[in-house]
């Protein structure tokens, strides 16, 4: 299995890519919904990458380790619109899609930042040439906007808050679970890095104010998109605010 599976708590569990080509972390927000389809996960990353390695079955496999089905999933979020991210969101909504008695069509539900989803339309084929695949179809029902992402309701809700942090890509947001302070930061920051500004769209000047931005919240979980030679996820407020000036200084 090419994931490390990692319980960070009841409704939350972190997907870390272990294998050797490119294809970035998943974090899934379990029984969060209502109905057949309870779970969200965030940036379900890669098919399969340019190494050839089975991401998609990996994080399956990782998923059904811990209870859960990619079938079960209801809504995909994705932190911006570069294929090591949201290569799989396809494949995910047609394993999710279900008919009813009447005829009606179910499947799962796909969120992106408008300015992430115009971008796709743009440079997507590009981007995905780059990786020297075939672009998919990712057909958003929700563009995200700066504010609350409710999960659930009562108890078990889960409220977010979309932060629009662009700079490594247009539209990339990160998502901030106060309740618990964690940051699901896709590639704005890594552990002792940050994402890359030299593809289409991408600007080291913007990256900053994001990062300068995001360093002002209350955090003790920062879960990035990818894992550095520094490591993956940072947990204690002390190690999260020392990373952050770590970055500062060598941006």
């Amino acid at each position: 299995m090419l994931h490390r599976s990692r319980k960070l708590f009841d409704n939350l569990f972190c997907y870390i890519w272990s294998g050797h080509g490119n294809n970035s972390h998943t974090y899934l927000f379990p029984n969060a919904l209502r109905g057949e389809r309870p779970h969200v996960i965030v940036d379900p990353g890669f098919v399969v990458n340019e190494t050839y390695e089975g991401c998609l079955d990996s994080l399956t496999d990782a998923m059904g380790s811990d209870g859960f089905r990619v079938e079960d999933i209801g809504l995909i979020i994705n932190s911006h619109a570069h294929p090591d991210h949201c290569q799989a969101t396809e494949t995910i909504v047609e394993r999710s899609t279900r008919t009813d008695g009447k005829g009606k069509i179910n499947k799962a539900v796909v969120a992106i930042h408008r300015e992430a989803d115009e971008y796709y339309r743009m440079a997507g084929e590009r981007m995905f040439n780059m990786f020297g695949m075939k672009a998919v179809r990712l057909d958003p029902l929700i563009h995200l906007a700066e504010g609350d992402l409710n999960l659930g309701r009562d108890e078990k809700q889960v409220a977010l808050t979309v932060l629009h942090t662009p700079g490594h890509s247009p539209g990339s947001v990160c998502l901030y679970w106060g309740a618990k302070k964690v940051l699901i930061t896709g590639d704005l920051v890594f552990n002792g890095g940050v994402g890359r500004t030299d593809f289409p769209g991408g600007s080291i000047t913007i990256l900053k104010q994001s990062i300068e931005r995001v360093s002002q919240l209350d955090v003790e979980y920062l879960l990035p998109g990818h894992s550095t030679e520094m490591g993956s996820i940072i947990e204690g407020k002390q190690r999260v605010e020392q990373n952050f000036r770590a970055i500062k200084f060598i941006i």
